[in-house]
């Protein structure tokens, strides 16, 4: 991805580049806020970050949104799976989801403290990704992002905290056009400005798009270059985990409360990989160690990526510590009745939207909303 660092770039910033794929909004949120501070702590000497994530359709409402900009009926946004947020970056509202690009670079700009630079250097990033395959984008001359003529293909939206970003941009590589019609897309609401993605523009000029993987890299490099940073890749995260989702005969779900000194929380089986451990091989191994039942675990189709809780980070205590956790279900017998280890205090029986509701994590909730679709299905 990228040639031998010359003198020159030995003495500038490194710009981590993470590949991360399924985040929650959430996690989205923490993960920042979580990389800022391992910014200010030094933790990796000279060193900025740059997730690039793909979310759940989520509409989010920056500082100035109008909630009028919304037009989809909330009953439509719940049926499609949809949620709203309010960030404090700025900006009106904006789309992400499925196909979508989304880039949070964490940057100390303290060494050069030009807002109007950054966000300069944010829309270049995704300029040069559309000429890299034949597509022309520029600015627009009254709004910000990145314009394939009058159709938006990449919004910009940003928070700065003591000269260290969060938030970023947006870059439509292939997501679903009509989910834009949910809303007024920033605010614009110009009957001949519209929205577009790299997908669309190059199927019109009978070209396939590229794989997800190439846009990423493509947009790192040329945002390294816009902001002077050598661009350097994760070598992944740091930690593999699975989650497995116990549903009852009668479709409640087992909960489980860690002990005290692990946390006191409720959550469903989590744990760790071993060495050359598949997921499902993990999972089922859980399952049987935190509660006693030796049955099939069944694949969610869903994995995401976040940020280590601190008080959890074992693994890299006082430092961004970033997980992969693919989550699985399993259909308990009648009758079951739990055998818990001893990093659990206590379990409950619960319906699933009473598991949400006591469920602290965003990765852990999702999988019990697939785990009680999947079950209630005929």
């Amino acid at each position: 991805m990228r040639a031998a660092p010359t003198r020159d770039a030995m003495s500038r910033r490194t710009l981590l580049f993470h590949r991360l794929g399924r985040v929650e909004y959430d996690d989205g949120l923490a993960l920042m806020r979580l990389a800022a501070e391992a910014i200010r702590a030094g933790t990796r000497g000279a060193t900025d970050h740059l997730f690039l994530v793909e979310h759940p359709p989520v509409l989010t409402l920056g500082r100035s949104a109008a909630r009028g900009n919304v037009v989809a009926a909330p009953e439509w946004l719940e049926r499609q799976g949809f949620e709203i947020h309010e960030t404090d970056r700025g900006g009106d509202v904006t789309y992400h989801g499925p196909g979508q690009i989304v880039g949070y670079p964490v940057v100390d700009l303290s060494g050069r403290p030009d807002v109007r630079r950054y966000v300069g250097a944010l829309e270049e990033a995704m300029i040069r990704a559309c000429a890299d395959h034949g597509v022309e984008a520029k600015r627009h001359p009254e709004h910000r992002g990145a314009w394939v003529g009058a159709k938006k293909i990449g919004a910009v939206g940003v928070h700065l905290s003591r000269w260290i970003t969060s938030h970023g941009f947006a870059f439509n590589h292939a997501p679903d056009l009509a989910h834009f019609r949910a809303i007024v897309p920033c605010g614009i609401s110009d009957p001949r400005l519209g929205v577009t993605s790299l997908a669309a523009e190059l199927a019109a000029r009978a070209r396939p798009a590229p794989a997800r993987e190439e846009g990423e890299d493509r947009l790192a490099l040329h945002l390294g270059e816009a902001l002077d940073r050598e661009v350097s890749p994760s070598a992944g995260p740091d930690l593999r985990t699975v989650s497995v989702v116990p549903v009852g005969a009668d479709g409640r779900v087992l909960l489980l409360r860690r002990s005290e000194d692990r946390g006191g929380f409720w959550q469903q089986v989590t744990g760790r990989l071993e060495r050359g451990e598949s997921p499902e091989a993990a999972a089922r191994r859980e399952l049987l160690e935190e509660t006693g039942a030796d049955v099939t675990v069944e694949p969610l189709g869903y994995r995401h990526a976040f940020a280590l809780d601190p008080t959890l980070n074992r693994v890299r205590p006082g430092d961004l510590a970033i997980v992969e956790e693919t989550a699985f279900a399993a259909r308990l017998p009648p009758g079951f009745a739990p055998s818990l280890s001893d990093e659990h205090a206590e379990h409950a029986w619960v319906a699933p939207g009473e598991a949400l509701a006591r469920l602290r994590f965003a990765g852990l909730r999702r999988a019990v909303r697939l785990a009680a679709a999947r079950f209630s299905a005929p």
